[in-house]
């Protein structure tokens, strides 16, 4: 079964029973998983193609990444490296998202985070709250991102997934900074309860 486009792979089922008709395919022989996976990947390269030919107005979250200046790695986590730097002529925090580059995700995985994340910043770029980090801006691509020398004299190698996030520096550390950094005494009611307010708030 192919598409009359012939832009789809065409996907042979096992066919089964004594009808003796061709029209008709037992669904618990489909491999509704394998055939997702490549409507994707066909859709996304096609999309991909017009993108290239008619790029739209980007979206208002997207930023300019050539007024992006990314100094030093100041965290690592599971998703990423995040970097400071200055936006334009502000201090910023810049977390670099490598989905999938570890080989454990599909294509298919990667997609679907790359479409979470578009939603994510589009609701994040209009929020304004004193408890939550003041996002800047976002980007879906990486290539025209300078990322510095790391202390072996190379540079990081992008992965070619990736997005970047761009936020608030906030100089005081995180959370969990602050509690390791008090462990050895006990903190103050007050300032739990205004923690756990400014948690609950944000």
């Amino acid at each position: 079964m192919a598409s009359s486009a012939g832009d789809l792979p065409e996907v042979k089922f096992k066919r089964t029973g004594s009808l003796g008709s061709s029209d008709y395919v037992r669904a618990d022989k489909i491999d509704l998983t394998s055939l997702d996976i490549q409507l994707e990947q066909q859709l996304n390269k096609k999309w991909g193609k017009t993108n290239i030919k008619s790029q739209g107005p980007k979206a208002d979250w997207e930023i300019d990444l050539a007024k992006l200046e990314i100094r030093h790695v100041i965290a690592q986590g599971t998703y990423g490296t995040v970097y400071r730097g200055t936006y334009d002529g502000q201090q910023v925090a810049v977390k670099l998202l490598d989905w999938g580059e570890d080989g454990f995700a599909t294509e298919a995985e990667t997609t679907a985070l790359r479409t979470s994340f578009k939603q994510e910043v589009a609701v994040w770029h209009k929020l304004s709250h004193p408890n939550v980090t003041r996002f800047i801006g976002a980007s879906m691509g990486t290539t025209d991102l300078k990322i510095p020398v790391n202390d072996n004299g190379a540079r990081a190698n992008l992965p070619a997934r990736a997005c970047c996030v761009v936020v608030e520096y906030l100089a005081g550390g995180t959370l969990k900074q602050y509690l390791i950094k008090n462990r050895r005494r006990k903190l103050a009611y007050k300032v739990v309860v205004q923690l756990a307010l400014d948690l609950s708030r944000g």
